[in-house]
């Protein structure tokens, strides 16, 4: 029964709220801050739980009233508003109840690059990462270009860039897979579609703390930055490769004139790509987690297709068809995708916990 489950949440929260009142964690930051995070994470199915509760109260309290000659017209009325109330509440509970991704709140590196189709790839891989930043931008989402190579007709052949802001993570993360493109190239003379493709990393940014990588496992190569047309060579081995010898991981960041700033960034890719494929380990063994995810987020994996002279965008993962191209890709209404993914991930979830 719902409201059996419901308790242990209400009673973790006031232990918690019990618990941040006490001058021993008053007086311990780390835990203040991890007790913190998890009633705030705790706080909407609280909230929801006990307006629950008290409606449930209330409509067993009219149910005894029906028979009342003087009150049953009164209590039939409230009864007629309440009930499917709480069946609304229940679903907005069951949702809630349903395990945290713990990456969900965190920063993402967003890496894309260019893939099969040549120079139209490296253009549409652009298009990609300007579509994210004008999602960025209407979610009010910072976004630092960390490290990008230019197509040899403009575009990108790869991109990184950091996005920070509220539950970036938790928006983007069914993003991961190859994007495909269908439209005619500007370099096309007799008007034929092209095929072409584009990869997306969503990673998330890790903590110190969160992964510890051993300096004797990473060897780091350093070499001559290479420039754009000549004038911006740099004259030092600034770049700097990074890789971790237990994964084959591999960071190379050549974008800024310090090999010291340029190992700090690769370090820290370099940590979020590991912690990814530490994270992929654990979804290959864990097969009920395996089924929550919305395609594998595997950079193989074929998961959107963009075709521009149909004006159509379509998600292969849900069967996802919308003619809404111009929307999505320029007006940053990438909801119109994202959205669906999120209520098919919670659906396929709910039939999860309830098996």
């Amino acid at each position: 029964m719902l409201r059996e489950k419901l308790q242990p949440f209400i009673d973790r929260y006031n232990e918690i709220t019990e618990q941040l009142s006490t001058p021993d964690i008053a007086s311990d930051i780390k835990k203040m801050t991890a007790l913190s995070k998890e009633q705030s994470d705790l706080e909407p199915v609280v909230n929801k739980a006990k307006e629950y509760l008290e409606i449930a109260e209330a409509i067993e309290e009219n149910k005894e009233m029906l028979s009342d000659p003087e009150f049953g017209d009164m209590a039939k009325e409230e009864l007629s508003e309440l009930e499917p109330k709480l069946k609304e509440l229940e679903e907005e509970i069951k949702i809630l109840m349903i395990p945290k991704d713990p990456n969900d709140d965190k920063n993402i590196y967003l890496e894309i690059r260019a893939g099969a189709g040549g120079d139209e790839s490296a253009l549409f891989a652009e298009d990609l990462f300007k579509m994210y930043l004008r999602y960025a931008d209407k979610l009010g989402w910072k976004v630092e270009i960390v490290s990008s190579s230019e197509g040899t007709a403009g575009g990108y052949k790869e991109i990184i860039a950091l996005i920070k802001g509220d539950s970036v993570y938790s928006k983007l993360k069914f993003e991961a897979g190859t994007h495909r493109v269908q439209r005619v190239p500007q370099t096309e003379t007799q008007g034929r579609v092209h095929t072409s493709a584009a990869t997306v990393a969503i990673i998330p940014e890790v903590e110190d703390v969160e992964v510890d990588i051993k300096p004797s496992d990473v060897r780091m190569d350093v070499y001559r930055a290479s420039g754009c047309g000549g004038q911006c060579v740099n004259t030092t081995d600034s770049a700097v490769r990074l890789t971790h010898i237990p994964t084959g991981v591999v960071v190379a960041i050549q974008d800024e004139k310090s090999q010291h700033k340029n190992r700090d960034k690769a370090m820290k890719i370099l940590k979020s790509r590991v912690y990814e494929a530490m994270m992929k380990e654990q979804l290959e063994q864990t097969a009920s987690d395996r089924k929550l995810q919305v395609g594998s987020g595997d950079r193989s994996e074929k998961i959107r297709t963009y075709n521009f002279p149909q004006s159509r965008i379509t998600d292969h993962r849900i069967g996802l068809t919308i003619y809404a191209l111009d929307d999505v890709m320029n007006n940053g209404n990438l909801n119109l995708v994202i959205d669906p993914l999120i209520t098919f991930h919670q659906a396929e979830a709910l039939k999860e916990a309830e098996a």
